[in-house]
């Protein structure tokens, strides 16, 4: 797996780092409250993990699938939401996400839980692609700025594969371009 990729971009240290910020960031915006992460799935998961371990105040965890890319590596446009939709009624609900590239899963999800009644709505993001962004979606919470590179590991992957790479690097075009 190793072999495959160009560079890396975030190494282990970069993403703890990352992590602690946020998990300071968040503990201080929500002092009194109790949050709910949502983790989207599945790319989400590693940094969820990470991030709930620097959160120092109460705060609960729920998982919502949903999934944009099928293959490839561009977005099909098409979100995709599979399920239970946790309940968020009168919840302060931070959206927990790998990376924020076109903005198109996190605009319908984060509309999906205004629906449901959600008191308040942030996005936490580990990565931001401003680069390709189709809509106006912003995170609140930034972990870092992601080249305009198709990236791969700590949960970001290709094919479902590289997902355990415990760094964020380029993957080789020869490798994706077959």
């Amino acid at each position: 797996m190793n072999n495959d990729i160009l560079k890396v971009c975030f190494s282990e240290n970069d993403i703890l780092e990352i992590t602690k910020r946020l998990g300071k960031e968040i503990s201080k915006d929500y002092e009194g409250k109790t949050p709910m992460l949502i983790c989207l799935l599945k790319g989400a998961v590693p940094f969820m993990s990470d991030l709930c371990k620097q959160i120092t105040i109460p705060m609960t965890q729920e998982f919502l699938k949903v999934s944009s890319y099928h293959g490839g590596t561009a977005s099909s446009g098409i979100v995709n939401v599979r399920g239970d939709i946790p309940e968020v009624k009168g919840k302060d609900v931070i959206l927990v996400e790998d990376i924020l590239d076109t903005g198109r899963t996190l605009a319908l999800v984060k509309k999906l839980f205004l629906d449901k009644g959600a008191k308040s709505i942030k996005i936490c993001v580990f990565l931001d692609k401003p680069e390709g962004r189709v809509n106006d979606m912003r995170a609140d919470y930034i972990g870092a700025i992601c080249p305009n590179e198709f990236v791969v590991g700590y949960g970001l992957d290709y094919n479902e594969l590289y997902r355990n790479l415990p760094y964020v690097g380029v993957l080789k075009e020869e490798v994706y371009s077959k």
